[in-house]
């Protein structure tokens, strides 16, 4: 028996069916720790830590009243929340000791304003005053006033889930859609995600889908990991400026009111090539971008806004790439390291772009590839009703 009625309304919850229940939903895992007056370095894992609130930055977590830790980071008047890396499973299960000097074995350096830990390998970091401290059953709620906070090595977190840790391995990742603006194109990728799965495994690259909003194309979604690089780095949600030569998937197949306002954006001297490309691009039925020293610079930029870095202006680089030449000869495929094809939505226009690199070199060369990606094109299309 699970639940007992203990009085008119009222049931007691057996702890076991609890701890099962809430066991399905999981968790990140996170160490607390602060810099205790007089005594140095302390920490303590806690699964239940929470974002609150934007304006102000307010961070929560709930101890039990029963630890030993949370009295020693409360003295401290602050702390720092350390996101575990899904490799650091060894630091858990220090932390989670009862007894002994949890930071002797342990690297780590401090805030730059509140002094407190950030172990080495940490995923993330968000150092915080202790706003307030509210009773929360055998728990006690602690508010954090976040002070500053940083990503410290991307990649995939530590989890718990049903009583064990684990990570969080994605088939594939979809943007969010806050603004309301991806609602029409989100709707597409959750048609056409098998297709994206099933095309980043069997060649063995990483799929992007796009979509064009306004002056930009919003990276939508994501699936399988470039041959270069198997961090959990992904590009999802970034905007990318709608200027030539990139793009083109998307200009190619607008009215020509609309190709004619994409030119603008670059010299006059090149206008009269970007249309050649752009018909070059229809008469194919996809888009190549080539390997240049802009192309590697891009790709550095991109890779940089993933892990919330400082990077080049991608409105700079762009009019520096490379895409669409005149002639697919031997020498020239081998430069290619992007390919992409459009996916038509009912109203016959482009409404997703799928772009596929990072692969390595099939038995056919990049031809192989090509029909492939054009082959999911074809079905990504009928999936969504184009």
């Amino acid at each position: 028996m699970t639940v007992t009625r203990t009085g008119p309304g009222v049931r007691a919850i057996e702890p076991d069916w609890y701890r099962r229940v809430l066991g399905q939903y999981p968790t990140g895992v996170c160490v607390v720790a602060a810099d205790e007056p007089g005594t140095g370095p302390c920490g303590m894992v806690v699964g239940s830590f929470t974002s609150v609130s934007l304006d102000p930055p307010l961070i929560a977590f709930y101890p039990a009243k029963s630890s030993t830790s949370w009295p020693r980071i409360e003295a401290a008047g602050a702390f720092c929340v350390n996101i575990l890396g899904a490799d650091q499973e060894d630091v858990c299960r220090t932390f989670s000791a009862k007894a002994g000097n949890k930071f002797e074995n342990v690297p780590f350096h401090r805030t730059p304003q509140t002094a407190s830990p950030i172990i080495d390998g940490v995923v993330a970091w968000i150092d915080c005053d202790i706003e307030a401290v509210q009773d929360a059953g055998d728990h006690v709620l602690v508010l954090g006033r976040v002070r500053e906070l940083d990503v410290h090595r991307p990649g995939l977190p530590l989890l718990f889930f049903q009583g064990g840790y684990g990570r969080f391995s994605p088939h594939s990742l979809a943007a969010s859609d806050a603004g309301g603006s991806l609602t029409t194109p989100l709707r597409y990728v959750d048609l056409i995600r098998p297709l994206l799965e099933d095309l980043a495994r069997d060649l063995r690259c990483r799929c992007l889908a796009g979509a064009r909003i306004g002056e930009e194309v919003i990276i939508v979604a994501s699936a399988g990991y470039s041959r270069d690089s198997i961090d959990a780095t992904t590009p999802v949600g970034q905007r990318l400026p709608y200027l030539p030569p990139s793009g083109s998937i998307f200009a190619a197949w607008s009215p020509a009111d609309q190709q004619e306002q994409w030119l603008r954006h670059a010299p006059a001297s090149s206008w009269e090539q970007h249309r050649a490309a752009l018909r070059l691009v229809r008469e194919r039925g996809y888009s190549l971008g080539l390997l240049s020293p802009a192309q590697r610079e891009f790709a550095s930029a991109l890779e940089a806004m993933a892990q919330a870095q400082e990077s080049a202006s991608l409105a700079d680089l762009i009019p520096q790439l490379s895409y669409d030449p005149p002639d697919l000869t031997p020498e020239t495929l081998e430069l290619v390291r992007q390919i992409t094809v459009p996916v038509f939505g009912p109203d016959d226009q482009v409404a997703l772009a799928l772009t596929i690199f990072g692969y390595g070199t099939p038995p056919d060369g990049i031809p192989q590839l090509i029909n492939a990606l054009l082959a999911a094109s074809s079905a990504a299309t009928r999936r969504i009703g184009g």
